[in-house]
C-alpha cells in the first residue's frame, strides 16, 4: 500500500516566498476572473518573450473542429532549425502542448514563453493548442478539441515537417488531464476518429489530475490503510486548494477517458514512455503518483519526479523561487527522454527535487 506523505509539508524554499505571492482574483463573476487572470498570464509570457522572440519562429494556424469551430494553434521552432529547414527540410518530432488553468484559464499568448523554451531546449516542433474553456464550453468539448488537433497534425504532417511516429503530447494540470486521457484512449484504439493512426510516442504529465473527484475511491484503496489522501492533507494548500470540478460530469469509475488513473494494469500496458512532475504540497499529489505506480506495474517506461514541499503550479511564481528552474528541467527532459525510446523498469523510482 502506498504512502506519499513524505513529500508533503511546505518546503523552506516555498515558505521563504509565500507571503509575497500575489493572490489570484476572487469574489468576482467567473468571466471577470477569467479575463483578468488571462491578461496577467499573457503579460507575464510576453515580458519573457522579449529575450526569446528573435530565437524562435512562430506561426499562427487554425484547426477546424468537428463542430466547425476555428481552434487557435501556434507552432514554435527555433530560428536556427527553421533556417536549416529553409535549405534542407528536416523531419522532426512534434510535441502537442496543452496548457493548464482548470479548464477556465489560458490563451494562445499565455503559452508563448513556455513553448519557445521547449523548442529551444529540445529541438522539437511545438504545437500549442488553445482548446475551448468553461464556462462557455463544457465536457466533452476540450477533450474533442484535443482529439481533433491530433487528427489535424497527422493530416498536415508533411507541411509541418513532422514524423508521424514521433508525436508526443504533454500538459500542465488540466492540460495534463487532457493529455493523459488522449494517450490512454488513443493508444487503446478507442477513438474512432483516430483509428489507424500511429500511437502516441510519449507523454509528459505535469501536476496531473488523473481521476474525477467523484471516482476517487479506487485511489484511496491503494493508499496505506487509515492514511488520509492528499485531497485531505492538502485541502487548503496554496495556489490550488481542493475544489470542485463541476464543469466535468460524474463518470463511472472505470471510464478511462475521464479516469485514466483508474485504469487496470492490462489497460495501461499500451502506454508510451511517460514523465511525471508531481508537487508534494498539492491535492493532486497522490493520484499523480498512483498513476505513475500503475504504469510502472504495467511495464511502461516511467520517469517520475516529485517537487517536495511545493504547491501546485509553483513555477508560476518565477525566479523568486529557487526551485522554479527544476520545472523546465523535468518537462523538457521528459520530452528528450521519451524520444530516446527508454526501456521499462519494474522499479518505482522517484527523483526528488
Amino acid at each position: 500500500m502506498a504512502d506519499y506523505t513524505i513529500y508533503g509539508g511546505p518546503s523552506e524554499d516555498w515558505l521563504a516566498v509565500e507571503a509575497d505571492v500575489p493572490a489570484l482574483p476572487t469574489g468576482l463573476p467567473v468571466l471577470e476572473i477569467q479575463k483578468l487572470t488571462n491578461e496577467m498570464r499573457s503579460k507575464k509570457a510576453q515580458d519573457a518573450m522579449v529575450a526569446l522572440a528573435d530565437k524562435v519562429k512562430m506561426q499562427d494556424l487554425t484547426i477546424q473542429s468537428r463542430d466547425g469551430y476555428a481552434l487557435e494553434v501556434r507552432t514554435y521552432l527555433s530560428a536556427e532549425a527553421a533556417a536549416a529547414d529553409a535549405k534542407e527540410r528536416q523531419v522532426r518530432p512534434i510535441y502537442l502542448h496543452l496548457h493548464g488553468g482548470g479548464f477556465l484559464l489560458g490563451t494562445i499568448d499565455s503559452e508563448d514563453a513556455t513553448c519557445s523554451n521547449i523548442t529551444l531546449d529540445t529541438g522539437v516542433l511545438v504545437l500549442n493548442l488553445n482548446y475551448r474553456h468553461t464556462p462557455q464550453y463544457t465536457y466533452p468539448t476540450a477533450w474533442h478539441d484535443v482529439q481533433d488537433a491530433l487528427l489535424w497534425i497527422h493530416q498536415h504532417i508533411d507541411e509541418l515537417g513532422g514524423n508521424p511516429n514521433k508525436i508526443l503530447v504533454g500538459g500542465i494540470s488540466a492540460g495534463a488531464w487532457l493529455a493523459a486521457s488522449l494517450t490512454m484512449e488513443m493508444n487503446r484504439g478507442r477513438i474512432e476518429r483516430l483509428s489507424g493512426l500511429p500511437p502516441l510516442a510519449g507523454q509528459v504529465l505535469m501536476i496531473p489530475p488523473t481521476v474525477h473527484p467523484a471516482c476517487y475511491e479506487p485511489q484511496q484503496r491503494r493508499l496505506r490503510e487509515g492514511l488520509v489522501s492528499s485531497y485531505v492533507e492538502n485541502e487548503f494548500a496554496p495556489l490550488l486548494p481542493r475544489g470542485p470540478r463541476s464543469h466535468v460530469p460524474d463518470p463511472q469509475e472505470d471510464d478511462t477517458n475521464l479516469n485514466p488513473g483508474n485504469a487496470t494494469v492490462e489497460q495501461a500496458r499500451v502506454m508510451p514512455p511517460t514523465t511525471f512532475g508531481v508537487c508534494g504540497l498539492d491535492p493532486l499529489r497522490d493520484e499523480g503518483l498512483l498513476y505513475a505506480k500503475l504504469l510502472t506495474e504495467a511495464d511502461v517506461p516511467t520517469n517520475i519526479h516529485v517537487f517536495k514541499g511545493l504547491p501546485h503550479g509553483f513555477h508560476s511564481v518565477g525566479d523568486k523561487l529557487k526551485s522554479t528552474p527544476h520545472w523546465a528541467t523535468v518537462m523538457h527532459g521528459g520530452i528528450r527522454w521519451a524520444l530516446e525510446q527508454p526501456q521499462a523498469s519494474d522499479k518505482f523510482d522517484v527523483t526528488v527535487w
